[in-house]
């Protein structure tokens, strides 16, 4: 192959990977990182404010809600559509309720701080996801 169409095949794998990709993408909804990751976000939330002894880690959860949106935009997401996204109130919602259901299927009890405190401190010791963004005070 000769250098000039060496060129114009890079060119044109340049100008057409994008399209392909933003063809190939899912809708918010239904992307699951995303998705799984804004549930962690919440269900931390309720954590921390439920359970005297756990507190946020701000930096972190600034940090991962940062790596979040530049992994939308890698996805071939615009900024604007992640934006109308997480304003939604419908899809706000449903991540909600997301949440509620993890949180329901491993004993938490709205009003019951221990509960929430239970699976804070699992969630910590797992290291999972919502345990990064969560410290224990005991």
């Amino acid at each position: 192959m000769t250098h000039a169409k060496r060129c114009i095949t890079a060119a044109l794998v340049f100008l057409i990977a994008p399209a392909a990709i933003a063809a190939a993408k899912v809708p918010l909804p239904e992307e699951k990182h995303i998705n799984q990751s804004l549930m962690a976000g919440v269900v931390g939330d309720e954590i921390r404010k439920n359970c005297p002894t756990i507190s946020p880690r701000y930096f972190t959860v600034w940090r991962k809600l940062e790596a979040l949106k530049q992994y939308a935009i890698r996805q071939g997401y615009e900024r604007e559509e992640v934006k109308a996204f997480l304003k939604d109130p419908k899809e706000k919602a449903r991540v909600k309720k997301m949440a509620a259901d993890y949180m329901a299927a491993r004993g938490v009890k709205p009003g019951d701080a221990q509960s929430y405190c239970r699976l804070g401190e699992e969630e910590i010791a797992r290291k999972s996801l919502i345990g990064q963004l969560l410290r224990s005070h005991r």
